[in-house]
This record gives structure tokens, C-alpha cells and sequence, in this order.
């Protein structure tokens, strides 16, 4: 089902001219991750996150809005397609909370900087590994941890 999921959302996208960026356990699966996934993550730059909620309204789960929870200070969208959640972040401004310093760090989302793995059937740009760690080390919560771990035993 994520499959159809990333699917839907990427076509969505795409046929915008909109970029984005796969980040948490997606990216993490596109680096030898083999976890279940609880959802889709991505971003897309702030001046297209408007018109990503408009055209994915039907399935909106959970209002576009911003957010303080989780380790996460960020707007975004939830959506649900085919029961799967595809959260889409703006790049405005997003922050994380890092846990060893107790203290909030912006998370830059830099379009110019993934890579390019085949995932799910499709070519899907991919927050750099480096970057993914970086910020997956911050969160520290068990499911980054045991990201982190995968991605680096499969490097």
C-alpha cells in the first residue's frame, strides 16, 4: 500500500513541477533501513505548500496548520491515501528538537542536496544520507535509533 501511496503523492507532485525531498523512514528504507513504515515524509519549498494542500484536499487528514509535537516544530499537511499517511512538510522554517542539548535547531531542507534512489518503483530524490543521519541523531527517538543503525551497517 505505501507503494500507491508514494505513488499518488509523487504524481502529484510531479505533474506541479513541484520539488521535494523524501526524508524519515522512506529515506532511511532507500538507505537499507528495513523497517516497517508508519508513513510517508517529505518536503516541499514553503511558495509551493499552499497549492500541495489544494490539490491533495480530498484526502487531507489532518489540517494544514503548524505543528509543535514530537520532536517536530514545522507546517504541515496530513494526508490519507489508500489508509497510508503521507505527511508533507513546508521548508519554511521547519525545526527539530534536539534531545542531547534540549534546545530547538532548524532542520534545512536544502533542494539542491539528495540523491536519486530507485524506491517503491520510482526514482524518488532522497535526503542525503549525511543530512538523514544528522538530523535522525537529534530526534534520537528508538525509531531513528534503529534507522541510524541499519543505514550505517548497510553502508
Amino acid at each position: 500500500m505505501h507503494q500507491v501511496a508514494v505513488q499518488w503523492i509523487v504524481g502529484l507532485l510531479r505533474e506541479r513541477n513541484i520539488p521535494f525531498l523524501i526524508c524519515g523512514g522512506l529515506a532511511a528504507k532507500g538507505y537499507g533501513s528495513e523497517r516497517d513504515l508508519n508513513d510517508i515524509d517529505l518536503f516541499v519549498p514553503g511558495e509551493n505548500f499552499s497549492s500541495v494542500v489544494q490539490a491533495g484536499q480530498e484526502f487531507i487528514s489532518k489540517a494544514a496548520s503548524h505543528y509543535q509535537e514530537e520532536g517536530w516544530d514545522l507546517t504541515y499537511v496530513q494526508f490519507k491515501y489508500e489508509g497510508i499517511k503521507v505527511e508533507v512538510g513546508s521548508a519554511d522554517g521547519p525545526k527539530i528538537f534536539d534531545g542531547g542539548n534540549e534546545t530547538w535547531v532548524p532542520l534545512n531542507i536544502d533542494f539542491s542536496r539528495y540523491a536519486t534512489v530507485h524506491l517503491l518503483g520510482l526514482e524518488l530524490p532522497l535526503m542525503l544520507k549525511d543530512d538523514l543521519v544528522h538530523y535522525k541523531s537529534s530526534l534520537s527517538r528508538p525509531v531513528d535509533i534503529e534507522d541510524i543503525r541499519a543505514i550505517r551497517e548497510s553502508a
